[in-house]
């Protein structure tokens, strides 16, 4: 049976050996402004939705509503997402991707209600965070996302670092500044992260299984891995544990 097949070839520093790992930057997109605040707020509408639709949302034609009712027509008939949720309203990669398991080097215990469980990291939700669970500012603690064969090729990586559900949170806790990035144990790049709130999109070349014409062979295929290693950190204002809200993937065979 033939190994997976990764193919990492626009990695032009990676060699076999190990001795030159490639420096990445990342693209800088959509800045994740949340809090509790906001998610109260969210609630409150979606109850003035219901509200909406059992009193006037059936009954009279809409050419009637008044500039409020129009208003909350205009809201409410539009598909929304959960406040908290990464992937919108529609098809993503994650309609075929998404079928990994979790593992990871440690993790923070539960308090009260808040778990930082390494699941967390991805449950495409910005409200919750997995964070390492050892003393200090967890440099060489690791996540590794294990991935069956079949699973959709992935181009793209997106990181959002820090444990962003509110600004305080972000601040107080601390934040990666480089990750140590492996593909079967195998590192392939340093993913030097930005002190932000914003999302960090790092590109590859398809990185999985490309032959994918015999479905049946392909669920034969090994299981691959790839890892993420704190390497270095942005030290938060009152606690040394590091978090990390998602790591999460785009890609392509989906569609």
């Amino acid at each position: 049976m033939k190994k997976i097949i990764i193919l990492i070839a626009l990695l032009p520093s990676f060699t076999i050996f190990g001795q030159s790992i490639r420096e990445m930057t990342p693209i800088i997109g959509y800045l994740v402004d949340r809090s509790l605040e906001g998610e109260l707020d969210f609630i409150q509408k979606q109850e003035d939705c219901e509200r909406f639709w059992k009193e006037v949302g059936t009954k009279i034609d809409q050419k009637d509503y008044t500039p409020e009712q129009q208003k909350l027509f205009d809201y409410c008939a539009t598909d929304v997402e959960g406040y908290w949720d990464i992937i919108g309203v529609g098809c993503s990669w994650y309609c075929g991707g998404g079928l990994d398991t979790l593992s990871a080097s440690s993790e923070l215990n539960s308090f009260k209600s808040l778990s930082y469980s390494v699941k967390n990291i991805h449950d495409l939700s910005y409200k919750t965070a997995w964070i390492e669970g050892v003393p200090g500012y967890g440099i060489g603690e690791y996540v590794t996302y294990h991935i069956p064969p079949q699973s959709p090729r992935i181009t793209e990586i997106i990181v959002v670092n820090g444990y962003v559900k509110s600004e305080k949170a972000w601040k107080e806790n601390s934040r990666v500044k480089k990750l140590k990035m492996y593909v079967d144990n195998i590192p392939i790049a340093f993913l030097n992260l930005e002190d932000t709130r914003k999302e960090q999109h790092f590109k590859f070349e398809p990185l999985g299984n490309g032959n994918r014409n015999d479905w049946n062979q392909l669920l034969l295929m090994p299981w691959w891995s790839i890892k993420f290693e704190i390497i270095d950190v942005y030290k938060g204002e009152k606690y040394d544990d590091t978090a990390i809200t998602e790591i999460y993937f785009d890609g392509i065979d989906v569609h």
